[in-house]
Formats: C-alpha cells, sequence, structure tokens
C-alpha cells in the first residue's frame, strides 16, 4: 500500500480516521500545560485534524505550525480557528519543510510514517529543530507490524533510532493515555544535541 497524499486525502474524506480522537490526547496536553514561554515555535507533523494545534492556540502559543499532506483537515483547522495565519498551516510534506522550530510535537505522525522513513525522521527533526529543541510525544508501544498503518515499534528501536542525535531526556510508558491505548504509548521527550 502507498501511504501516499491521494491515500490521506481520502482517509479524511471518508471519515476513516480511527486514530482521531477528535480532542488533545492526555499526556499531550498535560505537557503543554506545563510549558511556560508562549512565544517558543512550535510544529506538528502529520498534524490531520491538529487538536493539539487547536488547544495551544487557546492556551496563548500562537507560533504554532502544522503541517500535513492532506488539505481537508487543515482546512478544517482554519474553520475552527480563523485568527490562525494561513502561512502558520502548511499543506506540503514534512520532509520538505526547511524552517527551525524549538519543539515539534509527535502524535501519530511517526506511527503512520512507513518504517523504512523513520530515520528520515529522525534526521529531518533534527535539522528543523533549534539549538536545545525538543521532540516530544508518543510513541505506540505494540511489535512493529508490516501491515499499517499504525506501525508498531519498540523502547529499544526508538531509544536506538534517535540516540545519535538527540539526548534521551524521557521515554516511558506513558501514565494518562486514554483508556484505549492504555500501556500501548511511550511518552517521549527527546533533547537535540549539539554535534
Amino acid at each position: 500500500m502507498k501511504l501516499s497524499k491521494d491515500y490521506w486525502e481520502n482517509r479524511y474524506k471518508s471519515k476513516s480516521t480511527p486514530w482521531d480522537i477528535g480532542y488533545v490526547s492526555t499526556p499531550i496536553q498535560d505537557y503543554i500545560d506545563q510549558l511556560k514561554d508562549k512565544n517558543i515555535s512550535i510544529l506538528i507533523p502529520g498534524a490531520g485534524n491538529a487538536y493539539e494545534a487547536e488547544y495551544l492556540w487557546k492556551q496563548g502559543f500562537k507560533n504554532t505550525y502544522v503541517v500535513d499532506i492532506a488539505k481537508s483537515p487543515l482546512d478544517d483547522l482554519k474553520r475552527r480557528i480563523p485568527a490562525i495565519p494561513s502561512n502558520q498551516i502548511l499543506f506540503n510534506d514534512f520532509f520538505n519543510l526547511d524552517e527551525t522550530f524549538d519543539l515539534i510535537i509527535e502524535q501519530t505522525f511517526f506511527c503512520a510514517l512507513q518504517p523504512t522513513l523513520r530515520d528520515k525522521y529522525v534526521s529531518k527533526s533534527y535539522d528543523l529543530l533549534s539549538a536545545n529543541g525538543k521532540v516530544v510525544g508518543l510513541f505506540f508501544d505494540f511489535p512493529l507490524t508490516k501491515e499499517g498503518p499504525p506501525f508498531g515499534g519498540s523502547a529499544t528501536e526508538y531509544r536506538n533510532r534517535f540516540k545519535s542525535k538527540f539526548k534521551i531526556k524521557t521515554l516511558e510508558t506513558s501514565y494518562n493515555s486514554i483508556q484505549p491505548r492504555a500501556n500501548k504509548e511511550l511518552f517521549f521527550i527527546f533533547e537535540k544535541k549539539n554535534l
């Protein structure tokens, strides 16, 4: 199966989006709630309906950007938050971006990529982050599958993939996942190394 722009667009148009819980997930919300600097630049890749971006915006984080290759969920976000500047809603491929951000919030994007792109994701995240920038979010914790999305993975795999470019600050079972994902998610904070 080719996880193309058309594939994702069709999933959103047909509302075939079982990963979409309809609100910001608890672990991400709790992380956002402890952030102090509302001026940091934040990217949410593969944002989909971007409930995290909506929550950030409402909390005063006005330097929040989203990127997705499917246009319809981005249009929906713009309808929900008319004030968000259009240049912060990026209809583009994550791997084509060249801006710099202080924080990347990971929520069901990494697991939706073909596993062959995982090392490319690590490198691209590193390149997009400012000095001491962070990738923070959730990874699924179940055996890697050939069928997906979502594709699984393990703490060992994630640690091994990221450790050359990132300091592993936190990588642990998420204690506050939503019930259907309980004990199937790892919360992580990876900080960019100064190589």
